[in-house]
């Protein structure tokens, strides 16, 4: 399984009253993740939407688990979960500078026509990232 790395400097704007990051500034970050790793991976997403398609998030989920504050660096670790004909499950965990984790995540996304929000597979419209994906892909040990 292949993991990207993306480091984020916290920045006092992501932060809340409380001093904590507000919970909502974690997907901004999922995205840096995911565009990370697409390009760790040889790819860039602004390719696909030149060519007419999109990958809108159909679900998502986020899990809190200690609190990040300004000045701190937070890691975004990121990786392909799963990934089938439509859909491909990204996996998440945000990290403390420590190595204690800050947040657990994952989104589905599929691959549509902009235009029409069709699905379409991403084997047809670029089959050496199909073929990465399924490469790098999580493989849970037996």
């Amino acid at each position: 399984m292949f993991v990207s790395e993306k480091q984020i400097e916290i920045r006092y704007a992501e932060t809340d009253q409380m001093g904590v990051v507000y919970h909502a500034n974690y997907v901004i970050w999922l995205e840096i993740g995911r565009t990370q790793l697409i390009r760790d991976l040889g790819f860039q997403y602004a390719a696909l939407e030149q060519e007419g398609y999109v990958s809108p998030v159909m679900d998502l989920s986020i899990s809190y688990k200690a609190a990040m504050h300004y000045g701190q660096i937070a890691t975004v670790r990121t990786w392909i979960d799963k990934h089938d004909r439509l859909r491909t499950t990204y996996g998440y965990e945000i990290l403390h500078e420590d190595g204690t984790v800050a947040a657990t995540a994952h989104s589905v996304h599929i691959l549509a026509h902009k235009d029409t929000l069709r699905p379409v597979s991403l084997s047809k419209v670029d089959p050496a990232w199909d073929a990465k994906y399924k490469e790098v892909m999580r493989r849970d040990e037996a």
